[in-house]
């Protein structure tokens, strides 16, 4: 297959280019067997009903649409790495990623194709849905058992449709005995419930498709440029002044202890393994955390500080705190300092 004449250009004038000129689409790609494994997968349930896939901005399936819309940046090599570039990383890179993702929406498909959330016994397990979008921010309980993991954050705990939504995920994989899996958990009794539910539709094609309109979800006529200051934006949080108490403890070196001992050198050197480490533990995105760690650079180097004598890496301690902020930021949507 023949790469486009966009694919070679450098990124400041890629990034002008208008996401719905690249031309792109699912046939023809990788992704594209990809979306035949999730119908085979579907087919091996029993059921006969196949999300039309589209490119998208994003992950999403449109309110009472029963369609899944994949992220464009997802479609070409070259769009990853601008994607890696701009936001550190690119949801559902790798084949196992996509396919988790691609589970839970066709989730969402299907409760739009068979008006699943208005049955009673849907609301009993799952609670009373809503036309709200999911919230950005949610208290989640780690180790509850009420509800599975599938996709990271507990996303399960967010809202009802996503809970539904993370159970069918996790009642669809193949190869994955959920009986076993959540034995002795609450959450068993919701992947008990899909898979009753899913056998009474079985064979059954969706009472409720409504036609898709191109216009209707027209979210790419941007340029890539506008597209990711956006994204980026979202991103985005405000430093306070109040975590400076915290950096003074942190980094509690005489004023006069030399360039190598600065708090900021210290954290430009160690960026990569510290936003890595508190990625890991906190399922946060990189890209937040990184952006969070520019700002305590940026203080570091406004109030002039060094490392404490006899601390050359202080890594346990500031990624501690790093992993404080960002948890609060997941229950809160607020970066907290202690207290």
């Amino acid at each position: 297959m023949e790469s486009p004449a966009w694919s070679d250009l450098d990124d400041e004038p890629l990034l002008e280019k208008k996401i719905s000129q690249l031309g792109l689409t699912l046939p023809g790609t990788p992704l594209q067997a990809q979306v035949q494994q999730l119908y085979d997968e579907l087919s091996q349930k029993g059921l006969c009903f196949h999300p039309p896939c589209h490119v998208g901005d994003e992950w999403f399936v449109p309110v009472g649409i029963p369609s899944i819309f994949v992220p464009f940046f997802l479609v070409h090599d070259r769009l990853r790495k601008l994607e890696a570039k701009m936001m550190l990383e690119v949801e559902g890179e790798s084949p196992e990623w996509f396919m988790r993702l691609m589970r839970h929406e066709a989730a969402h498909a299907y409760a739009y194709a068979y008006q699943l959330t208005r049955k009673r016994k849907w609301q009993r397990v799952f609670g009373k849905t809503s036309t709200e979008a999911t919230p950005d921010f949610y208290r989640p309980r780690p180790y509850s058992h009420s509800f599975v993991v599938h996709l990271d954050d507990w996303y399960a705990q967010s809202h009802p449709d996503e809970d539904f939504a993370e159970t069918f995920a996790v009642w669809l994989t193949p190869g994955l005995d959920w009986r076993t899996r959540f034995k002795g958990w609450k959450a068993l009794q919701k992947l008990e419930y899909v898979d009753e539910l899913m056998r009474s539709i079985a064979g059954q094609p969706p009472p409720y498709q409504p036609a898709y309109r191109v216009k209707d979800f027209n979210f790419l006529n941007i340029k890539l440029k506008t597209y990711y200051a956006r994204k980026r934006k979202q991103f985005e949080d405000t430093y306070p002044d109040f975590y400076d108490r915290d950096l003074r403890q942190l980094f509690a070196g005489a004023p006069d202890a030399g360039p190598a001992r600065k708090a900021s050198l210290y954290l430009r050197q160690r960026r990569r393994a510290l936003m890595d480490a508190v990625c890991e533990s906190t399922n946060e995105k990189k890209y937040r955390v990184n952006k969070l760690l520019s700002r305590l650079i940026d203080r570091c180097d406004q109030l002039d500080l060094h490392l404490i004598p006899g601390d050359a890496t202080p890594d346990m301690p500031v990624a501690a705190y790093l992993t404080t902020l960002v948890m609060n930021y997941l229950f809160t949507g607020k970066f907290k300092r202690r207290k």
